[in-house]
């Protein structure tokens, strides 16, 4: 990459290709009265849903309703901006965009929702059919008794705003139809997935679909299948028997690629007035979007986990998705955990400010104990380990949190302009949270070296070098000699991609298993060779050779014993791990505020991130500044807004503001590794932890800085202007 030399999808050489080009709705909610397409000029072609013979898209899994799934085209109904209502193609991109500008839509506008709780009261309904807007509710049994015996109870409420994932590559298809199979290449977090979404959509059987993802330039989980865009390209290179192209614009991944959170939270908290905590009542509504997308199953996870780090007794959670006429919420970096855990740090927070006690203790007094796991909670999350406790104390230690607090009441007592604010959060997060499944194989080359072969799919994350490391340190073979292949349908059998921080623990423990049944069978090999007893001989990971127990030499190496006979040495594993794995953290932000202009600028981000067993520092070190830097953002600085009619009123980079690093603090990372019993790693998942834990712990310092102005709430993202009027309010 550094060479220049990666290979993305718009990268691909493909002879003869056509290009397509999407006709998307300027408006939010219409029925298309007529599509013109009379002036397109000869040499292109238009289509739209009534010549795409394909049905319309995959519901959602889980308990979100299945009649509300989006159509590949829009079907006589467009319902955000950016709905997809036709497709040019056209022998170069240029010639494409022209004649999508020439095909004119009649729209006759319907009333717009944009806001989620407004869909949920059922006014304007964006499927009348249905008589209402929720598309999957999560609803506990209200007992009016919930707070009896709590002597303090707290309530607020938390926007978690819509976020864009804009990855640095946007979306981007290429399709070729040989008269017998697909081959697609796909900038995708799950080539197996899309596999069989291609397979199922265009009524082919499995084998007649390979999916290659080549290099992969940023997913966040808004790529963990190519959506309905991918479909339409296929079915065109197969229609027209020409390879079709697409690659998605910068507004139009703005626009249209499935955008993140976008979940209000109302929260009561109560306890006793010596901070042991008691009760915990959640209520939630995530924006879904024009269509349900895995974004409206989110809110399951911001149930599961609730109450977060805390030993809470009792917990009721009331969780609805709505539809709104804006574009399709995704499982966007964190997906649910996230919300979970702002509400529940922020909820802490606000109870401790009540009672007096500082937030740290408060937190302290309240966390479930290590001896306490495996254990459950009353959400039916399933804990394999932790050590909230150490967690804290490391991260007071390594801030110095006593002189900060006594510099914030130096500032206090001065009414500095600018007061320093310093926030606590303490997460737990889950990983891999479906437990589900991966494969992985090893195999010896003639030269002695090694493939391997995974189903995970990386962008970004290093996979390669991991899995080459597992590899190596089981077979002794170095690093450099050991290729890892993955994304490629006809090159892997099976996989379940890259997404909910599953990798390491699940595709790494299957690298290993393989890597160590390849050393059994190249000890038997090697016995044969050696004329000795299977039994005495080891593999010398040092020096990559087998030899006689006591007896270094005569030694056999992997390159003889690949070559001895005609049989491969190679083995596969399908790991099926016992359950997902719970990651957990405590991140401290120090801002100061200036008061006279709203200004919050982020002095220091402290980070304890327990991932179980780190295989490689450098690694877990990139996962962790990555999704700090992305939640810092969403505290201070993200939100894809909507004006009443529906219009994105913030489509361009030049208006979505997400920092650089000149904007961010060197993160100040400190270790801690609390194996799991899951897996024989011992390894949790490091991608989503710094997402979960760092903005709560922005938004509580920003919160903290106010608390002399008698703010207690301000919303996600805490821009000067909130910041501004928050304290202007409150002085008024």
């Amino acid at each position: 990459m550094l060479r220049g030399e990666a290979l993305y999808v718009d990268d691909v050489p493909l002879q003869d290709a056509l290009h397509a080009v999407f006709v998307r709705s300027p408006v939010a909610h219409a029925r298309i009265a007529e599509i013109d397409t009379g002036g397109v000029p000869e040499g292109a072609e238009v289509f739209t849903s009534a010549e795409v013979d394909l049905e319309a898209g995959t519901a959602p899994f889980g308990p979100v309703r299945k009649d509300m799934v989006r159509p590949r085209l829009a079907d006589g109904t467009v319902r955000f901006v950016g709905d997809a209502v036709a497709v040019v193609v056209a022998e170069t991109r240029a010639d494409a965009l022209d004649a999508a500008e020439l095909v004119l839509v009649d729209y006759d506008p319907l009333p717009v929702v944009v806001d989620a709780e407004e869909a949920l009261r059922g006014e304007v309904l964006l499927f009348p059919e249905h008589g209402t807007n929720v598309c999957a509710e999560w609803l506990d049994d209200r007992d009016e008794s919930f707070f009896d015996g709590c002597e303090v109870v707290v309530s607020g409420r938390l926007r978690s705003a819509r976020l864009a994932p804009a990855p640095l590559e946007p979306r981007a298809v290429a399709a070729a139809w040989d008269g017998e199979r697909l081959t697609a290449w796909l900038s995708t977090q799950w080539p197996h997935g899309d596999k069989d979404r291609l397979a199922e959509a265009l009524g082919l059987e499995p084998e007649q679909v390979r999916v290659i993802a080549p290099d992969v330039g940023g997913g966040f989980g808004a790529k963990v299948f190519g959506g309905a865009e991918s479909i339409v390209v296929a079915w065109l290179a197969r229609r027209l028997e020409r390879p079709v192209r697409w690659v998605e614009t910068r507004s139009e991944s703005m626009l249209a690629l499935g955008h993140g959170r976008g979940m209000v939270l109302d929260y009561e908290l109560g306890g006793s007035r010596d901070g042991r905590l008691r009760a915990y009542r959640l209520r939630t509504v995530q924006d879904a979007g024009a269509y349900p997308d895995v974004g409206s199953f989110l809110p399951a996870l911001t149930r599961l986990m609730a109450t977060g780090v805390y030993d809470i007794p009792r917990v009721e959670y009331e969780g609805r998705s709505v539809v709104t006429n804006t574009a399709p919420t995704v499982a966007y970096r964190g997906a649910g955990r996230p919300e979970a855990a702002q509400a529940i740090e922020r909820a802490v927070d606000r109870f401790a400010a009540e009672i007096g006690v500082d937030p740290a203790e408060v937190r302290r007094r309240s966390f479930l104990q290590p001896d306490a796991f495996p254990l459950e909670t009353p959400t039916g999350a399933a804990y394999d380990s932790g050590e909230y406790e150490q967690a804290l104390d490391l991260l007071l230690d390594a801030a110095g949190y006593g002189a900060l607090r006594d510099e914030q009441r130096d500032r206090r007592e001065r009414e500095d302009s600018l007061q320093l604010g310093i926030g606590l959060s303490v997460y737990v997060e889950i990983t891999n949270g479906g437990g589900s499944s991966e494969w992985g194989e090893v195999e010896i080359t003639r030269q002695g070296g090694a493939i391997v072969r995974t189903g995970l799919s990386p962008h970004g994350q290093g996979h390669g070098t991991g899995l080459a490391m597992i590899a190596s340190e089981r077979l002794g073979i170095p690093i450099a000699s050991i290729e890892v292949v993955h994304g490629d349908t006809d090159l892997v059998p099976s996989g379940g991609g890259t997404a909910g921080s599953r990798s390491l623990q699940t595709g790494g423990v299957a690298v290993g298993d393989a890597a160590a049944e390849v050393v059994e069978l190249g000890r038997a090999r090697a016995a044969e060779e050696l004329e000795a007893a299977l039994a005495d001989v080891v593999l010398d990971t040092g020096r990559g050779v087998f030899h006689v127990t006591g007896s270094p030499e005569p030694a056999v190496g992997w390159a003889e014993l690949a070559s001895a006979d005609g049989d491969a040495l190679r083995a596969d594993v399908e790991f099926d791990p016992s359950n997902a794995t719970y990651p957990f953290g405590a991140h401290l932000a120090l801002v100061e505020v200036d008061t006279e202009t709203g200004f919050v600028e982020l002095l220091r981000l402290v980070a304890v991130d327990d991932a179980g067993r780190i295989l490689n520092p450098l690694l877990a070190e990139g996962q962790r500044h990555g999704g700090i830097a992305q939640g810092a953002a969403h505290a201070l600085y993200e939100e894809f807004l909507y004006d009443e009619d529906g219009n994105p009123t913030n489509l361009s980079l030049a208006e979505y503001p997400f920092p650089s690093p000149a904007e961010l603090p060197s993160f100040e990372l400190v270790t801690l590794e609390t194996p799991t019993p899951i897996n024989a790693l011992g390894a949790k998942g490091i991608g989503e932890s710094g997402t979960i834990g760092a903005t709560p712990a922005v938004l509580n310092a920003v919160i903290d800085a106010l608390a002399p102005f008698g703010v207690r709430e301000l919303q996600l993202p805490t821009t000067p202007e909130r910041v501004w009027r928050a304290i202007h309010d409150n002085r008024v």
